[in-house]
């Protein structure tokens, strides 16, 4: 990312925020290997550009149609080579990448060096917007195709150079010894040449070179991907294809898929969670996943950032009973969160249940005390934006307001503002025109305490939404990723993650686990450490 160091024990990140989906849904048909699996599903942000792409939906459509050098492993998360022959280096610094011959996309195009290459420097250039563009900033030449201010002066990133179809040469800015851990991650996905001679017609209909590949796209209503037979990846897809079915209520899905029309619901909406072990049983998966829920705040808003304005936003926080809301509204599938990161780091990790200490207890008095001391409510009352089309916001966001409203004897003190779609809802953040607190959940890419922190916190990290900006945090997160030791790492990061528990950067609500139910008709139905379906593995009875 702009203006940091990178790890060189941990890999960067990027945000995904957590959405559901759209309308009307559609089951049935053949079963066996050639069996269609129709699965709940929101339209994406953005057009499914690998570089640009970095929410829950449309990266469960990237995972389907790319794999790249690495894959992340769909039980453990481990970073596993995946077109990558050998990724070998003597300093940590220059790092020689040969791919394995054979791989082609689906339009019959061979996968060689360049087509990493060449989708690399497209992602990093500045003139293409792409929202993960800073994914590229450790490799040198960075500065030069994407500066901070004014026009880029090269069209490439100085530190690739391609040797042969097979082979090619990364060059960082400084030792960033597990960089190819960070290579699973669909920003850096391989492009065929259709993708810049047919830019439009790509994006109206991509190509990948995974298991699956798209077959038509009718936004609003349905994304059909088909199993691509001529994919020679270990991982071939076990069934026909899959049907992503937009929906824009999830208990509307649910519904759906109780009545035999749809066959998996990967967001389990709580409204249903009282319900759901009767009506399905065994075919009802809750899991621990790594993501945390959160209140963002608006930074770029003064009335949001004042000298006092600490006390307000833990004042906030301890406004919420955590607690009731994951018991009453969750039904125990959410576990009132204690720090900014998820259990599934561990202890050895940076996980801390005492890291938030009491900014994270409820506390009525207390709470009501510090928001006065902080100068009150910005313009008198809060409202939590959150988008209204997956169903599963609704009534958490309420529970969360009437706690905040009990507290302060107040039933106005607390609203909530829906959106009507996700990406509405997405938009508005991205462009930055969120006026209070709203709705925020982050997804891990892999477990490490860098990946909660430095993509959310870091001055002008592309997934710090709310603009927050702070110099020891930076300057702490700085040392962490300088550190060679894991560790002395994780315990700096830890320093870090004191600075947003002091500054109440974000208010953190709960750990969510992954939650999906499926239809009698499937098999070997799992989610993944992301709480992402592994529809390849999928079987239809």
């Amino acid at each position: 990312m702009r203006g940091a160091t990178h790890a060189k024990w941990a890999a960067c990140a990027v945000a995904v925020a957590l959405a559901g989906a759209g309308c009307g849904g559609d089951g049935g048909g053949a079963g066996g290997a050639d069996g269609i699996v129709s699965s709940s599903w929101g339209d994406p942000q953005n057009p499914l550009e690998p570089a640009n792409t970095n929410e829950v939906q449309g990266g469960k459509v990237l995972d389907m149609i790319f794999r790249g050098l690495k894959r992340y492993d769909p039980k453990t998360g481990a970073a596993t080579d995946m077109i990558a022959e050998k990724i070998e280096t003597t300093d940590s610094v220059n790092f020689k990448i040969a791919i394995k011959d054979g791989w082609t996309f689906s339009n019959g195009e061979k996968v060689t060096a360049e087509s990493f290459v060449n989708a690399w420097n497209y992602a990093a250039h500045l003139k293409n917007n792409q929202r993960n563009a800073y994914f590229f900033g450790y490799i040198e030449g960075y500065d030069q195709v994407h500066p901070d201010e004014g026009q880029p002066t090269a069209q490439t990133l100085s530190g690739l150079k391609v040797v042969d179809d097979l082979n090619f040469t990364v060059k960082l800015t400084q030792k960033f010894s597990t960089w190819p851990d960070t290579l699973g991650y669909a920003a850096f996905a391989p492009l065929p040449k259709a993708f810049f001679d047919s830019h439009d017609s790509w994006l109206a209909k991509p190509i990948g070179n995974g298991p699956y590949s798209v077959d038509s796209y009718a936004k609003g209503s349905k994304m059909a991907l088909r199993r691509w037979d001529g994919y020679n990846g270990p991982d071939k897809a076990q069934n026909g294809g899959i049907d992503l079915i937009v929906y824009t209520d999830n208990n509307t899905a649910y519904t759906s898929l109780i009545a035999g029309d749809l066959d998996l619901v990967d967001d389990v909406p709580a409204a249903q969670l009282r319900n759901v072990q009767a009506d399905l049983g065994d075919r009802y998966i809750n899991t621990p996943a790594g993501i945390l829920q959160t209140l963002a705040f608006p930074y770029y808003d003064k009335a949001w950032n004042t000298p006092d304005g600490a006390k307000v936003r833990t004042g906030l926080s301890r406004a919420i009973d955590r607690e009731q809301i994951t018991d009453t509204i969750f039904q125990k599938t959410r576990t009132p969160a204690k720090d900014w990161t998820s259990p599934v780091l561990g202890e050895d990790g940076g996980f801390d249940d005492t890291l938030c200490g009491a900014a994270c207890e409820y506390d009525p008095a207390e709470a009501k005390k510090l928001i006065k001391e902080g100068g009150g409510l910005p313009g008198g009352q809060v409202k939590i934006s959150y988008n209204s089309d997956t169903g599963s916001h609704k009534d958490w966001v309420d529970a969360v307001c009437n706690s905040i409203n009990n507290t302060l004897g107040n039933n106005k003190a607390c609203v909530g503002n829906p959106y009507g779609t996700f990406a509405d809802f997405r938009g508005q953040i991205t462009e930055s025109k969120m006026s209070g607190p709203f709705r925020a959940g982050w997804q891990m890419d892999y477990p490490l305490i860098q990946n909660f922190l430095q993509p959310l916190y870091y001055t002008n990290a592309s997934s710090n939404d709310g603009k927050w900006s702070n110099k020891e945090f930076d300057r702490l997160v700085d040392r962490a990723n300088a550190e060679t030791d894991t560790a002395k790492a994780v315990d700096t990061f830890k320093q870090a993650e004191e600075v947003v528990r002091d500054e109440m950067a974000a208010i953190p609500l709960w750990y969510q686990n992954g939650s999906a139910g499926y239809s009698e008709r499937l098999s070997h139905v799992a989610l993944n450490p992301f709480s992402v379906p592994v529809y390849e593995e999928i079987k239809v009875n």
